[in-house]
């Protein structure tokens, strides 16, 4: 997986490329305790994300609970196979998807 960060003011861009899965979702959650401190907007773009599983869910779910202390989060580009993921596992309720 390939993690690419965009800052702009307190608006943070994580775009996520290729499997957020059990042996990628630990280098997102480091990278993230880095990252999030001061930011108030966090977008995730999955635009070029292939797949997502149960530890991928539960590093989206724990920046939630953050940012929904310290200001907003996006999750956009979401493609058919893990919009499908989000509404089995009910995160489509949790998350904001654009």
């Amino acid at each position: 997986m390939n993690i690419s960060k965009q800052l702009e003011n307190n608006a943070l861009t994580i775009a996520l490329q290729g499997r957020l899965d059990t042996t990628t979702a630990p280098e997102l959650e480091q990278e993230l305790q880095n990252s999030l401190d001061g930011v108030t907007a966090l977008r995730f773009d999955f635009a070029e994300l292939e797949y997502i599983s149960s530890a991928g869910l539960r590093v989206l779910l724990t920046s939630q609970k953050r940012m929904n202390q310290q200001g907003s989060m996006v999750v956009c580009h979401v493609n058919e196979t893990i919009a499908e993921v989000f509404e089995i596992t009910g995160f489509s309720d949790v998350l904001t998807i654009e």
